[in-house]
């Protein structure tokens, strides 16, 4: 089968670095998509409007999968929403491969969450490739939360795009559990002055499991931020590498620029791979990056232990602890019970 080149980097970097794409080997991208019929939107109101409609869904960056959708939204945000507005994708037998494009809209002045969920059916071996693009008016305050909980024989591939106006903000919340390989591509065209851009992630992997992760932020406007949060963790034979680029453009005087990336291995097998970038054609900026990776401290874990638990169990209160700070951003407590949950599952 072809070698797959996929999620490049915005600048190349040495090639010692292995880390500018990721190739994949043994990828099936199917031929026939079929249709999709297992989507539940909850939470939907009167001030949304939801069409299925073709979108132009053309993208600066992506994963670099091309698909033909078979679900296909436009959402209008009229007025601020008081409940979250969800939508749940089951992958099934009847329903393995999901290509969506969603497209969502704000008003000036509102405020509103918006919840995505994957999850996949057991034994299912599924196949996502998604397109999420959000684009923010003047004033608006928008939180996306994005779930994926797909099993580990599932080929998952997003690509995110945002766009933001003056005083506009945008806030993510990202879990990343599932996926046989999981490849995700996130850019930020901060182009209002005083917008504010912010994605929180954490991810989790085990046995053979593959995450490539790509997040780019471009601040165009004057006093407009973005930060980058990333925490996770791996074990047993899993691979993650992370790319993070904060790129200053000319004129975006008295920006902000921050991503933080830390990586707790929990094997000697496991493998993380990092790079932070910072790009600038701006004098009057501030940009901050770091990225680390490292064993749970055997002091912390010894003084958890010496409380009565046993070692698995302590090492799941530690992460746990790492993770809070996204899961208290989640505003259903199902929905945090469930990812809390799969964090049991995938840690045993």
């Amino acid at each position: 089968m072809e070698e797959l080149k996929l999620n490049q980097t915005p600048v190349r970097t040495s090639r010692n670095y292995n880390i500018n794409n990721i190739k994949l080997k043994n990828i099936t991208i199917p031929e026939e998509i079929g249709s999709f019929e297992s989507l539940e939107i909850k939470g939907k109101t009167s001030s949304t409007e939801i069409t299925e409609k073709s979108n132009n869904m053309e993208l600066k960056y992506g994963v670099g999968i091309i698909s033909k959708p078979n679900v296909e939204l436009e959402i209008d945000i009229k007025e601020s929403l008081k409940e979250p507005l969800q939508l749940d994708f089951v992958l099934s037998e009847q329903n393995k491969n999901l290509v969506e494009n969603i497209k969502i809209n704000t008003e000036p002045e509102i405020e509103a969450t918006i919840i995505v969920k994957y999850e996949t059916e057991k034994n299912v071996q599924g196949f996502h490739n998604g397109i999420i693009k959000v684009n923010t008016n003047e004033n608006s305050k928008v939180n996306v939360i994005l779930l994926n909980l797909v099993n580990e024989q599932t080929n998952n591939f997003i690509s995110i795009e945002n766009e933001l106006e003056a005083k506009s903000t945008l806030k993510y919340i990202v879990v990343d559990f599932g996926g046989k390989t999981s490849i995700t591509n996130y850019y930020s065209n901060i182009k209002g002055n005083k917008a504010d851009s912010t994605i929180n992630t954490i991810y989790l992997g085990r046995k053979e499991q593959i995450f490539d992760l790509n997040y780019i932020g471009e601040l165009w406007g004057e006093q407009s931020n973005l930060d980058i949060d990333v925490q996770g963790a791996i074990k047993d034979n899993a691979k993650k590498n992370f790319k993070g680029t904060i790129d200053f453009k000319r004129g975006c005087k008295k920006a902000i620029g921050n991503e933080n990336e830390y990586c707790t291995i929990l094997s000697d097998t496991a493998k993380s791979i990092a790079l932070p970038m910072l790009l600038c054609e701006e004098e009057d900026v501030e940009g901050n990056h770091a990225t680390s990776a490292g064993k749970i401290g055997e002091k912390e874990l010894f003084y958890i232990m010496s409380r009565g638990f046993e070692l698995k169990e302590a090492l799941k209160l530690m992460l746990r602890a790492k993770f809070n700070k996204v899961l208290e951003n989640i505003p259903n407590e199902d929905l945090k019970e469930q990812i809390i949950n799969e964090m049991e599952v995938r840690l045993d």
